[in-house]
């Protein structure tokens, strides 16, 4: 399966666009947004690909309430804390903001999903902790490494994840 990875969007409708047609174009399946979106409409970018959607809250989403209401009226899967998403096989991957590292440990630690997507740092990174790997799509807007905006797309089949670069 595909999934679209995005992280830290806040508020940049133009980047959320581009990086959603972008993945849409390269195949995506179902999209994951890791949080800091911060506009509540723009969880319509979300929906509107006619994609499963899910939503992480970040630190940033102030009014989670707002984020959970809008996300209802979509139809995107919304969660304050951490969201499961279905990758096939029965399994799911797991995502979160990334900014309670306990949580961020825990879920890896805990070696239950085969994913786990994370934001927060701003900055991309795939790494393998036993039988989990934890990937980070970087972000669309103030990306710190590398310094232009990322989203990613994950082969779930392939076990392969690739950033890519949003203009």
């Amino acid at each position: 399966m595909l999934i679209g990875l995005l992280s830290d969007s806040h508020s940049n409708a133009a980047r959320l666009r581009n990086a959603v047609a972008l993945l849409i174009g390269r195949g995506a399946e179902a999209l994951v947004h890791c949080g800091d979106i911060e506009a509540a409409g723009h969880v319509s970018i979300l929906s509107g690909a006619g994609l499963p959607a899910y939503l992480a809250a970040g630190n940033m989403d102030r009014n989670a309430a707002v984020l959970a209401r809008e996300a209802g009226r979509c139809g995107v899967n919304f969660a304050a804390d951490f969201i499961e998403a279905p990758i096939g096989d029965g399994e799911h991957l797991v995502a979160l903001h990334g900014d309670n590292e306990h949580l961020l440990c825990e879920l890896v630690e805990g070696g239950q999903f085969p994913y786990v997507i994370h934001g927060h740092t701003h900055r991309t990174s795939d790494i393998k902790y036993g039988s989990t790997r934890v990937i980070c799509p970087g972000a669309l807007a103030h990306p710190r490494k590398p310094k232009h905006p990322t989203a990613a797309l994950l082969d779930t089949e392939a076990d392969t994840v690739e950033f890519l670069k949003i203009l």
